[in-house]
């Protein structure tokens, strides 16, 4: 298969500003980066995303791909990003059929910093299949949440981000973004699923953020069963991760998970450490 080219762009992730606190004292902290990265796919403008600008190549190519607007990572020739322009260039093999009608239509969604996915939220819903025997261990549910509290992250740093991760079924962690906006940090993920081959089936996506509909899809999308966060979930996450049968499980935070969906894919250990 061949692979796009990719640029390597690089930005700070962070940015020194001074501040006054409560008593006048004067000091300086680190808050989170943040900037337009506008994607334009062969020469034309596509959109602007709101980016931490940490993985802006892999930021692309997952959005194209949860925005179901290219099938394949072969599809694509090259993503070039230059931030002297705020911009990324996706030149593909055989551009994208009906792109205007395709994007003419698009949905606001509750993520931060406001993600947009285009066309009907539920298209191709009814048509994901994910793996009906993929099950996770109690103690494997322990073992991610403990690996993502002793993560080095920006959050730590500078607070203000949301942070997704992806681990395989036994809680080995593979991938961690972070990005001002949990949309942003998914795609992010998905792009550098795409560019490894990793598919999704025996995998279990952590986010930082809320379970909202836009996230249970763009996980099932990815092919994976399992969704967890330290957050909540919302009405219509909840609904649409039960009709696909995704495991959901919210408020994992120490010994403590909420499992809303897929009860039947969790393996409950009464002596899980």
């Amino acid at each position: 298969m061949s692979l796009p080219r990719l640029s390597d762009a690089r930005a700070p992730l962070t940015h020194e500003v001074e501040v006054l606190d409560e008593r006048g004292r004067r000091s300086t902290i680190a808050i989170p980066a943040e900037r337009a990265l506008t994607v334009y796919v062969d020469k034309r403008e596509l959109v602007t995303l709101m980016t931490l600008g940490g993985a802006p190549e892999a930021l692309t190519l997952g959005y194209l791909r949860n925005q179901r607007l290219v099938q394949a990572v072969a599809d694509i020739v090259s993503v070039q990003v230059d931030w002297s322009v705020d911009a990324v260039a996706v030149v593909t093999r055989s551009g994208i059929a009906d792109v205007e009608a395709r994007t003419s239509k698009k949905v606001v969604t509750t993520g931060c910093g406001q993600g947009s996915v285009f066309g009907g939220l539920m298209d191709d819903i009814d048509r994901i299949v994910l793996p009906p025997h993929a099950r996770l261990a109690q103690s494997t549910v322990y073992r991610i949440v403990d690996t993502i509290r002793t993560q080095q992250s920006i959050y730590k740093q500078a607070g203000s981000v949301h942070g997704c991760a992806l681990f395989s079924n036994t809680g080995e962690l593979l991938y961690f973004v972070e990005d001002v906006g949990r949309h942003n940090a998914v795609d992010a993920i998905a792009g550098r699923m795409w560019l490894d081959g990793v598919a999704g089936g025996d995998k279990v996506f952590y986010t930082t953020g809320r379970l909202t509909s836009e996230m249970v899809i763009k996980g099932a999308q990815m092919g994976i069963p399992f969704l967890l966060s330290r957050s909540g979930t919302t009405q219509m996450g909840h609904m649409v991760a039960g009709k696909i049968g995704m495991a959901l499980l919210a408020r994992c935070s120490g010994k403590h998970f909420l499992l809303l969906t897929g009860h039947e894919r969790l393996d409950f250990e009464p002596l899980a450490p």
